[in-house]
């Protein structure tokens, strides 16, 4: 852990002995405990989702649910759920207005609390996510991983990870999976309870929700070498 402690000093991936990442933890640990929780957590929070899906339905309209295709494991595309967080506002033409611009204050609330990630507990129960793991992102970056990159789908998708928690949308797409990587190598019970308990200090302070003029961050390219 003591590598652990100098990546979130500097935000560098740290040096370090690298384990085995289909270990007894990941294999026999990591998914009941995502069934225990995710299952608790979807009982506790009923009422509050109601409420919030209620609220999303008079402020934003319908549908209250976004759902989009994200790539899971291995790669393979499951159907993430999140609360919406954005209205349907379009130009003259009948397109979308872009994201920022349909981004309202209730949105941008639900996202800085994280309240829009909510029904992804649905996705940890059924299998396509974990609590903790790289974030599931687009399809369309697929091909534009490099090798190294691509090793941040051994694990399931996870609602916060390691890279969420040491920066976020506050750095860059590289510094990213840099971090995802070393969570591949390295995690275990005590590294995602330390993350767990870490996304919760994030949400209350409010930090790296967004990149600097965006509404969340700019498009990955592909790595520039």
């Amino acid at each position: 852990m003591k590598a652990a402690r100098s990546n979130l000093r500097d935000r560098e991936v740290p040096v370090g002995r690298v384990r085995d990442s289909a270990g007894f933890y990941a294999r026999f640990v990591k998914r009941s405990l995502d069934l225990v929780v995710a299952s608790v957590a979807l009982v506790a929070l009923l009422v509050p989702s109601l409420l919030l899906a209620a609220l999303i339905r008079m402020k934003l309209g319908r549908p209250i649910l976004f759902t989009q295709v994200r790539p899971g494991r291995f790669g393979r595309p499951f159907r993430m759920f999140k609360f919406r967080t954005m209205t349907d506002a379009r130009d003259g033409r009948g397109d979308l207005l872009p994201d920022a611009d349909r981004l309202t204050p209730f949105g941008r609330f639900l996202r800085a609390s994280s309240l829009d990630e909510l029904p992804e507990l649905w996705n940890v129960l059924v299998g396509d996510m974990s609590l903790v793991g790289p974030r599931p992102l687009l399809m369309e970056y697929l091909p534009l991983y490099s090798d190294v990159q691509r090793r941040r789908h051994e694990v399931r998708p996870g609602i916060t990870g390691w890279a969420q928690v040491n920066g976020r949308n506050a750095i860059s797409w590289e510094q990213k999976f840099s971090l995802d990587v070393w969570y591949v190598d390295h995690h275990s019970l005590l590294l995602d309870v330390r993350i767990l308990y870490m996304t919760v200090l994030k949400v209350v302070r409010y930090k790296d929700i967004s990149q600097s003029g965006h509404a969340t961050a700019e498009k990955f390219r592909g790595t520039q070498l």
